[in-house]
């Protein structure tokens, strides 16, 4: 059987964070009664003339610009024609050949290996609304969502992307570069960030390229990888028995794992693409370009470099830590008033396990991160241990409370009745005293660990390790 090279591109559609629609004054909201967010402009009445969103077009290029784009000095809109019934207009207001950003790049890393990924075009364009099908076979449309300013975004053909890891690294990093502009919330689950992934094989060392097929609703970085996955495996079975891999679009069934036609793959022409009679075009001006350029945060790969330089955490931890921008300002914060390897591990261990288990983001967090940075420094000092910590920040994350306040209420400080921990060490040596002789006897010191530990569990864990283990040395040598 003939080896093949997987050809993957990628088209990433990203709604825009504005107050309202991209050509009204209806709101761009998420969800809502179906129905209840629409004007005669996004439902495209006869008569009704679109006005142009400025905030979506800043949008636009503050992430061509952090997408190494070159932003052109003039936009058009266009009409990209075609009949679906959540498309009122029988038409959608996009970009085609005059999109606002071109010829960009950002770079992935996988397996240690960086890649750059080059990207053909950032344009511009109006949402579609959302069609719901019943099991009865009905079939319902909600516009709520036609007519929210939608940004697209393509990578460059031919593509550099030649494996699923890839795709979903590109997917991640882009995701963290939208979210750190502010200009998408990312989610994906509700739509806010899609991928349609343009699949293909070809023959190791082939020239041309094979037949594509593009992926719709995928709406996780797992799916992404899944239906990236699927589509390989099932056109190499295509291929590998002579059979023809056919240009269509393809949804993906998350209950099967598997993709599914949907119907033939249009191409360009078929679009019958002209321009927007109804929008002059968009001059942007250098001075427009600058004023937005300056106002750029910093981005993911500039905060992860400074990370490693400013908090000497590992290169590991700051990508984890650079995710999203939520995750990286909480880190900040934590790292100012503590100590920053510390606060990088509470965070991506307990922290990040007690989020999850409540399906919490670290922006939504019952736990401040000033309070965090208290909790840890409480350890540093001695005033709780680790062990006391990781229960002490289950009530912070209960209660939102000052975690002070908390362990003095609740009783989590660490144990200075330094008669009662030496009530508790005496009882453990008594209880273990043929481990004692070990040591004592034979030298056998890797099971003085065993003995701190049953201290530490005698004492509900209040006690400080460092005095255990100096009260053990001294009772320890009394008996040699």
């Amino acid at each position: 059987m003939p080896e093949y090279e997987p050809v993957i591109g990628m088209e990433c559609h990203a709604e825009l964070l504005t107050e309202s629609k991209m050509f009204c004054g209806c709101a761009n909201q998420f969800g809502g009664e179906p129905n209840t967010r629409c004007c005669p402009v996004c439902l495209g009445m006869p008569g009704s003339l679109p006005v142009t969103n400025r905030k979506a077009v800043e949008h636009v290029i503050r992430t061509a610009l952090a997408l190494n784009c070159t932003v052109a000095s003039r936009a058009r809109f266009d009409r990209k024609n075609y009949f679906y019934p959540d498309l009122p207009k029988g038409y959608q207001i996009s970009q085609y050949d005059n999109p606002i950003g071109a010829s960009g790049w950002l770079d992935i890393e996988v397996n240690g290996q960086k890649k750059r990924i080059h990207i053909r075009r950032v344009h511009l364009e109006e949402d579609t609304g959302k069609l719901f099908h019943t099991v009865g076979n009905e079939s319902y449309v909600d516009l709520n969502r036609a007519g929210v300013p939608l940004m697209e975004i393509v990578t460059e053909f031919p593509p550099d992307i030649h494996s699923t890891a890839e795709a979903r690294a590109y997917l991640m990093k882009l995701r963290a570069i939208l979210t750190y502009l502010e200009v998408c919330d990312g989610k994906m689950e509700q739509g806010s960030l899609r991928c349609e992934p343009n699949v293909s094989l070809r023959p190791v060392g082939a020239a041309a390229y094979g037949t594509k097929t593009e992926i719709k609703n995928l709406n996780s970085f797992r799916a992404v990888q899944r239906g990236i996955e699927y589509e390989l495996e099932r056109q190499a079975s295509l291929l590998n028995h002579g059979e023809k891999v056919v240009q269509e679009t393809r949804g993906w069934n998350e209950a099967r794992q598997a993709t599914f036609a949907q119907r033939s793959k249009e191409v360009e022409q078929e679009y019958r693409y002209f321009p927007e009679p109804d929008l002059l075009p968009l001059d942007i001006t250098p001075q427009w370009i600058e004023e937005i350029r300056a106002s750029l945060p910093e981005l993911p790969d500039a905060r992860h470099a400074r990370f490693v330089e400013q908090y000497g955490i590992s290169n590991a931890d700051a990508a984890q830590l650079t995710e999203t921008r939520s995750l990286a300002d909480y880190y900040e914060q934590t790292a100012g008033a503590a100590d920053p390897r510390a606060a990088a591990n509470w965070i991506m261990g307990d922290l990040s396990r007690i989020l999850n288990a409540q399906s919490l983001d670290i922006a939504n967090s019952p736990v401040s991160s000033p309070h965090l940075a208290v909790m840890i420094n409480m350890i540093e000092r001695g005033d709780i241990s680790g062990k006391l910590g990781k229960t002490l920040l289950e009530r912070m994350a209960a209660t939102g409370e000052n975690p002070q306040t908390l362990a003095q209420r609740e009783g989590l400080v660490v144990l200075r009745d330094t008669v009662a921990l030496e009530a508790a060490l005496d009882s453990v040596l008594a209880e273990n005293s043929a481990i004692v002789s070990d040591i004592v006897e034979k030298g056998l010191v890797n099971k003085r660990g065993f003995l701190v530990g049953q201290v530490m569990k005698a004492t509900q864990g209040k006690a400080d390790p460092r005095d255990v283990n100096k009260l053990l040395d001294e009772k320890l040598s009394r008996k040699n």
